[in-house]
């Protein structure tokens, strides 16, 4: 679509946009003055870590000093837990079934305007260093054809077991290689910056950390399960307090965990120690992404643009670290959906702790009203920057009236076989799943069942009720959900078309090789089966490994 396309085409008119806040906010303090941002996403980052229940697992001094001298958002959401969609709704101020951000292949059209376009056209100078990953036509082709065919009813293992790694140098600091690259290009785009020029800037670092490595084992393009790191940084982590996650029986899963843990190579067993360690070494990750974050500051400070600077943290999504039986991300618990989001700057309240439930898509409105610039119409996303004023005592606007207490997330890629919409409102977290029908929801009270063990949604139907009303009244999943479904089909189709006599060979050495390789007739059957509408036909005996 063109970048005018998606706002008024036909085939997006059963999407909804949101209200606007129905009393007016505060503008910027000191509005006429130019501020700088920094913003630094990284990528799966468990949001938890940095709001204290978590936080005696890792030193993470960087990001304890952003808390200490600016702002922290205590649930903060991913609007989906995967890279690509999670960061087009970043860049885009829109929710993805609005830009049609189905999964890592498929998101921003090049010509959609980002936050980012818009202060440029402002005047204010723009930069950007490292991971971006919001375009479409970036991933592996296994990662495509994974989210593509979902809907087979068929079992293959899509990724590497999960393993933790150290490097040979135990003194070793600079890991991920990267981003270090990148972070250094970036202070001396600051230390130049603050040398040459007055004019306001906006500068974007995107990192790769915490996400885990590829697992060469994995055929194409490989999968990313290994979870590497130093002794310099697992040095950081608190390793008596890392703790083995409690795991439903897989007969208990939910039938879509249960899909997810099988794709992601969870199923077999684990010994304690391999998941302590799986767990400790993302940790450890966590901490050089926080190594990283200190050298911005430092930069920042030296160069005495620190007073005069946003300065946010966040990610894409988190990881599970093995928490329901998984890794990396594709899921709406709490250790793939919760971001974390952190804020310095001009007039923020050192310390200053905000409950609200928001989400990426709030980033778009908050950039632009730092910059001065109108708000387009029909953002999902709300500014940030009126929850984190210091007040005055004679100013009784409440947080509840600045921004909706509300996050919606959703899912449609690989490693999930159903289309799966998050809702958090209070202490309650939603989900449901494709039609809404055949597939049941979930329901956690997220106070009483922080580690979302206990579905609810039988013991407390009005909430159900309530809150599958309240979804229903953001978008019609189920019609997003069959939007998805001809997605899908058309786009396998169209690449199995496309590479003609090379498909048995090119599908047959996809991440899913080793599973493949003891049934692969079988596997062809089941897709061209789905192709044809023919899936009732396949039991999953017949399909399943």
């Amino acid at each position: 679509m063109s970048s005018l396309a998606w706002r008024s085409a036909p085939f997006l008119s059963f999407l909804f946009f949101l209200p606007s806040v129905s009393k007016s906010i505060p503008p910027l303090r000191n509005s006429r003055v130019s501020y700088n941002v920094v913003m630094v996403m990284s990528d799966a980052f468990d949001g938890r870590l940095t709001i204290g229940q978590q936080n005696h697992l890792v030193a993470l001094p960087n990001l304890n000093f952003l808390k200490k001298h600016g702002a922290v958002f205590l649930n903060a959401y991913t609007n989906s837990p995967i890279c690509c969609p999670s960061r087009s709704a970043m860049w885009s101020g829109l929710f993805p079934h609005l830009t049609e951000s189905w999964n890592n292949y498929k998101c921003l059209d090049p010509d959609h305007p980002t936050w980012m376009d818009l202060v440029k056209q402002k005047g204010y100078i723009t930069q950007k260093f490292g991971k971006e990953d919001y375009r479409s036509g970036s991933h592996s082709l296994s990662n495509r054809v994974e989210a593509w065919t979902r809907d087979v009813p068929f079992l293959l293992r899509q990724e590497g077991r999960p393993v933790a790694s150290l490097t040979a140098n135990k003194t070793q600091t600079r890991i991920m290689l990267d981003d270090w690259k990148n972070v250094d290009l970036a202070t001396s785009w600051l230390r130049k910056q603050a040398a040459d020029s007055t004019q306001p800037f906006f500068l974007y670092l995107g990192l790769n950390l915490p996400h885990p490595y590829p697992s060469e084992n994995m055929g194409e393009n490989y999968g990313s399960s290994t979870f590497l790191t130093s002794t310099y940084w697992l040095k950081k982590v608190a390793y008596k307090n890392v703790t083995v996650p409690k795991w439903l029986p897989l007969e208990a899963m939910h039938q879509v965990d249960y899909y997810s843990s099988y794709t992601k190579n969870c199923t077999d067993h684990f010994t304690s120690q391999e998941i302590r360690d799986i767990r400790a070494y993302y940790y450890a990750m966590c901490a050089e992404a926080d190594g990283i974050m200190g050298e911005i500051i430092s930069a920042l400070e030296e160069t005495g643009l620190l007073n005069t600077t946003y300065v946010f943290f966040t990610s894409d999504h988190g990881e599970l670290a093995m928490e329901h039986r998984q890794f990396y991300k594709m899921s709406m618990y709490e250790g793939s959906s919760h971001v974390p989001l952190l804020l310095m700057g001009p007039n923020i309240r050192p310390g200053k702790k905000i409950s609200n439930i928001v989400s990426l898509v709030d980033l778009y409105p908050t950039m632009l009203e730092i910059a001065g610039v109108s708000m387009p119409q029909r953002l999902s996303g709300f500014s940030l920057m009126p929850l984190t004023y210091a007040r005055s005592k004679n100013d009784l606007i409440s947080e509840s009236d600045l921004h909706p207490n509300w996050a919606l997330s959703q899912f449609h890629g690989s490693d999930a076989n159903a289309s799966t919409y998050m809702l958090r409102v209070d202490k309650w977290k939603y989900i449901a799943y494709s039609d809404g029908d055949s597939v049941p929801p979930q329901l956690f009270d997220l106070i009483k069942d922080p580690e979302e063990l206990k579905n609810v949604a039988k013991k407390f139907p009005e909430i159900v009720r309530y809150m599958e009303k309240k979804l229903r009244s953001i978008l019609d999943y189920k019609k997003v959900s069959a939007v998805v479904h001809q997605y899908n089909k058309q786009s396998f189709a169209r690449w199995k078309e496309s590479i003609r006599s090379n498909y048995t060979n090119v599908i047959s050495n996809l991440r899913w090789h080793l599973d493949w390789s003891l049934r692969p007739k079988a596997y062809e059957l089941a897709i061209e089966r789905w192709l044809k509408n023919e899936n009732n036909g396949i039991s999953k005996s017949t399909c399943y490994t």
